[in-house]
């Protein structure tokens, strides 16, 4: 698990989905509390979405409260602040190839995570909520242990 040498560090993380409904607010938040002051941490999303529900109980199943995130594009985050980004981790192919298309001109190393979409879940409210947390639970194993070597998170 050798990460590029730009990236071994970053000061500020860029996570990014196809719609910034679930998967990438998702990730932002779990990284945002692992290191509070340390780390710059956004996401975004290829389109635009709307703020998934069942991410938010998700999330607040484990005392984090994301039902303020509000969905952006790659281009409305460019147009507010910027895309100054050391790392930018895709969980989407969408993503990923829009990430690769903004290095041409920014300097962020991407690293992608293949994480399954559980919007497509079907079922009961408590097998989609299954499928939500199963992919909490795996972006926090890949958050842990991307990140275990920048200081405060362990495991």
């Amino acid at each position: 698990m050798e990460a590029p040498p730009r990236a071994r560090n970053p000061q500020a993380v860029l996570f990014a989905c196809g719609l910034n409904s679930v998967r990438s607010p998702m990730a932002a938040s779990l990284l945002q509390q692992m290191f509070p002051q340390g780390l710059y941490v956004k996401s975004a999303g290829v389109k635009k979405g709307e703020l998934d529900p069942f991410a938010v109980a998700v999330m607040a199943e484990l005392g984090q409260d994301i039902s303020g995130h509000k969905p952006i594009t790659f281009d409305e985050l460019e147009d507010w602040e910027g895309l100054n980004f050391d790392l930018i981790i895709t969980l989407s192919p969408e993503a990923h190839h829009k990430a690769l298309e903004l290095t041409r001109t920014h300097a962020a190393d991407v690293e992608y995570w293949p994480t399954p979409d559980p919007t497509d879940a079907e079922g009961s409210r408590e097998q989609k909520l299954a499928a939500y947390r199963d992919v909490c639970d795996g972006l926090l194993m890949r958050i842990r242990r991307r990140f275990a070597k920048a200081g405060a998170a362990s495991g």
